[in-house]
């Protein structure tokens, strides 16, 4: 069975969620959003599937919500080509290996603009130097057929890597290459090409900006890194250690001299800026020394926690970007108080879907 897109529908879709926007932004006399579509295919980066073994057959499914239905997937359109390519070629091979397809129940993808994928062989079964020796000759059989893959092993408590457990991927953004290193099992931007329009936003909008920027739950430093240009430093925080290892990474492979990372949470580093709590992970840092006039936030979809509204009202400029609109309104309803929407932007990262991502810049009344 083939999945199917109906770009036809498309316009309509975003204009659907265009006006959804304008009316939970309505209260807060936001200007007209800037819209940025997506393409209408291929457009995701990122995609997981499970397996299903038939005698001596084996497919990708997917479950129809409603329904429960098993569906087969020979090709996914909602995926990036080079995933599309890579799933008709994976599952011919690993038939092949008993070892490879014994109680290997998902696989997950992660493609790049730059042509890199990670595959991950998810299993019931314990892996040892047998599925290595396998795993590599799988590996092999697809680089000879021109990809440039990293195979990964997952079961309960392992993870087996062949060489990495990364990929670096390389975005045009406002005329030059920005390097972003993903880790395996760690938050990446699923829609590259609007993930590019995010950033030339962000850019644009912080354009003139003075003093430093502050930046909570920055991620492998997607914004911070594209921000730096706008700022004197960029002092940015992320719990995740995957996460962080991967901002340092690409600070030093964009040779980005103004940015810094911390490893702590929102919350935490909320706690060190009032002086609630000292924290070691801050020795060396001087918080009084930044002239943070702007910060930026992207939480995750239950939005900012109340404190941290606290935190965010303290500062001239606010570029908030979000992946819900309703728990922004949520925020916006206290930030209103003090501040107000320069500009709005919607950025269709989830095309077909009730999800939307949005950005708002907010100035001191």
């Amino acid at each position: 069975m083939q999945n199917t897109l109906h770009t036809e529908h498309y316009e309509l879709q975003l204009a659907e969620k265009v006006n959804r926007l304008k009316g939970i932004m309505a209260p807060y006399a936001a200007p007209e959003p800037e819209i940025f579509s997506s393409p209408k295919s291929h457009y995701r980066m990122r995609a997981e599937f499970r397996l299903w073994h038939e005698g001596d057959d084996l497919f990708h499914i997917m479950f129809d919500k409603e329904t429960k239905e098993r569906i087969h997937i020979e090709q996914f359109p909602v995926a990036s080509q080079l995933i599309n390519q890579i799933m008709a070629e994976l599952l011919p091979l690993i038939k092949q290996s008993e070892l490879l397809r014994h109680k290997l129940f998902q696989v997950d993808y992660l493609s790049t603009l730059s042509n890199k994928l990670i595959v991950s062989l998810l299993y019931h079964k314990k892996l040892g130097d047998e599925w290595t020796y396998e795993a590599k000759k799988l590996k092999a059989a697809l680089a000879a057929k021109g990809f440039d893959v990293q195979v990964i092993g997952r079961a309960s408590k392992t993870k087996i890597m062949l060489d990495n457990d990364y990929v670096d991927e390389v975005l045009p953004v406002n005329g030059r290459e920005m390097i972003y290193r993903q880790v395996e099992n760690s938050f990446t931007q699923p829609n590259a090409q609007v993930n590019i329009k995010m950033l030339e936003w962000a850019i644009a909008a912080t354009k003139g900006a003075t003093g430093d920027l502050l930046e909570l739950y920055c991620g492998n430093g997607n914004f911070s890194l594209a921000l730096a240009q706008n700022f004197n430093r960029v002092l940015a925080t992320e719990i995740a250690k995957p996460s962080v290892s991967a901002a340092q990474y690409n600070i030093e492979a964009n040779n980005i001299k103004n940015v810094q990372i911390i490893r702590m949470s929102a919350e935490d580093f909320t706690q060190a800026m009032n002086g609630a709590r000292e924290f070691r992970r801050l020795e060396g840092i001087n918080l009084a020394d930044y002239q943070c006039n702007t910060i930026f936030v992207d939480p995750p979809r239950s939005g900012l926690d109340d404190k941290t509204v606290q935190l965010v009202q303290e500062y001239d400029n606010i570029l908030y970007i979000s992946c819900n609109p309703e728990t922004l309104s949520d925020n916006l309803s206290v930030l209103n108080k003090t501040h107000k929407i320069e500009k709005l932007a919607l950025f269709d990262q989830f095309p077909y879907t009730h999800h939307m991502e949005s950005g708002v810049l907010l100035t001191r009344r």
